[in-house]
Formats: C-alpha cells, sequence, structure tokens
C-alpha cells in the first residue's frame, strides 16, 4: 500500500528532521491515527517528494526526510481552465477533478449568468476552501505540485490580462470543433478553455471574448452541464496532444 502523502507548506531537505505544521500533524496523528515509524510521502508543490518516517512526541508530529525523489506527474502541456461560477458546491467537484486531470490552473469567472455570486469575506474564504480542495487532490492523485485556483473575476477583468497561449470558448453552436481547432495550433501552445455557467454566457461576453480573439470550438453533438463540460475538454485536449 503506498505511503500516505502529505502537502507540507515548509522548506524540505534531503536527511533534515522536520516538525510537522498543527493542522498536518493533525491529520497524520488524530484523523489517520498513524503511528511512529510508519513511512509517509511529502511534497511542498516546488516538485519532487520526499519518503519520510513519521515521528511522534506527544501531540506533535515530525518527520525524518529521506532521499529527493524527483518524481512529477505533471502533463506535458499547460492546460487552463477558466470556469464560468456554477450554482451550489459544483466548483468544489470542478476544482478536485481538474487537479486530477492535470489542470495547472482554475480560474473563476464571474459570469452574468451566475447564479453564485461572492464578494468580501465570502469571497475570500470561498477561494481558501477550492485552494484547500486543489491541496487534497494533489495529495490524493500523486502531483507534487499544487494547481493555483485564482480570486474570481469578471469575464471582462479576465480578458483583459495577457493571454496565456492560445483561448478557446466552448459553444455547442460553434462552427469549428476541438480536433480542428487543435490541428491549426502549435503543439507547443498552452490553451485555456473558457467554459460558462449553467445559463451560458451571455450575447456581451460572447462578443467581448470574440474581439479578444478567443476561438469558439464545440464538442460533440450534446449540451454538456458546465460541471461536465470542462473536464471533458480538458481530457480530450491532453489525450488528441499526447500530452
Amino acid at each position: 500500500m503506498p505511503a500516505p502523502r502529505f502537502y507540507c507548506d515548509a522548506p524540505l531537505t534531503a536527511g533534515a528532521r522536520i516538525a510537522l505544521p498543527e493542522a498536518l500533524a493533525h491529520h497524520a496523528l488524530r484523523v489517520l491515527r498513524l503511528r511512529a515509524g510508519e513511512a509517509v510521502t511529502l511534497f511542498n508543490g516546488q516538485g519532487g517528494e520526499y519518503p519520510a518516517v513519521l515521528e511522534v512526541e506527544g501531540k506533535a508530529g515530525f518527520a525524518q526526510l529521506g532521499d529527493f525523489n524527483p518524481r512529477e506527474a505533471e502533463l506535458s502541456g499547460r492546460i487552463i481552465l477558466a470556469q464560468g461560477l456554477p450554482s451550489g458546491d459544483k466548483m468544489d467537484w470542478v476544482v478536485e477533478k481538474a487537479v486530477e486531470l492535470g489542470a495547472a490552473r482554475v480560474s473563476p469567472i464571474a459570469a452574468q449568468r451566475s447564479v453564485l455570486q461572492l464578494s468580501g469575506a465570502r469571497l475570500e474564504k470561498r477561494v481558501a476552501h477550492w485552494q484547500r480542495i486543489a491541496q487534497s487532490a494533489a495529495e490524493q492523485c500523486g502531483r507534487n505540485r499544487l494547481m493555483t485556483v485564482d480570486a474570481p473575476l469578471t469575464l471582462e477583468d479576465w480578458l483583459a490580462q495577457p493571454a496565456d497561449g492560445l483561448r478557446v470558448l466552448c459553444h455547442p453552436e460553434a462552427e469549428q470543433d476541438l480536433a480542428g481547432m487543435l490541428q491549426g495550433a502549435s503543439d507547443q501552445t498552452g490553451i485555456t478553455l473558457l467554459v460558462g455557467p449553467e445559463g451560458g454566457w451571455s450575447d456581451k461576453e460572447l462578443e467581448a471574448a470574440r474581439k479578444a480573439g478567443v476561438q469558439a470550438v464545440r464538442f460533440g453533438p450534446r449540451v454538456l452541464r458546465t460541471e461536465t463540460a470542462g473536464l471533458a475538454l480538458l481530457s480530450a485536449i491532453s489525450a488528441l496532444r499526447g500530452w
């Protein structure tokens, strides 16, 4: 059985003995009920991982680190998911599965038709919640780098940022399909997927995206739910690119 994996927000060095952060120690010792001498794996999001042996002193946890393991589980290319905020807790699912599928970043979009609207302390709390989900998903799926989860922006504000490679908008009525679009793009180009909320993008948002050079593509004959579309496209692009 693989050793439990933990994200540790601290400098890690081969051969060092480190004190585990309080929250990590609580999870390992009280929730998972791990015991002294058990094998664990630590990573700090900077790449690679460290096998370690758990040590316990009272309620405190420590880890004796072994040799650095440079193992990575990242995609060969960079895919960003710009997700129109869905209703309820669907964004939790999107963030978790985007980590598992290898996305480099999730950028929530406060679209005009988004039911969920966040601001102030509620927004900060929700973003922190999504970041914890991304951390837990990385621990579970074997990634040694954390996927970034941004604070929500309107589509207009998001489009005003410098483009990080090719930007693609998922639309069921687009003339171009995904495979055709990829054939005309460089294999080395990063790709950002824009997926609307339950009600889709407004006409104003679609026009703003078009003026910003975003390409619209369709993905099969069926209309996918907002929490499905981006993840399906992410998987398809990874496969078609050989990433």
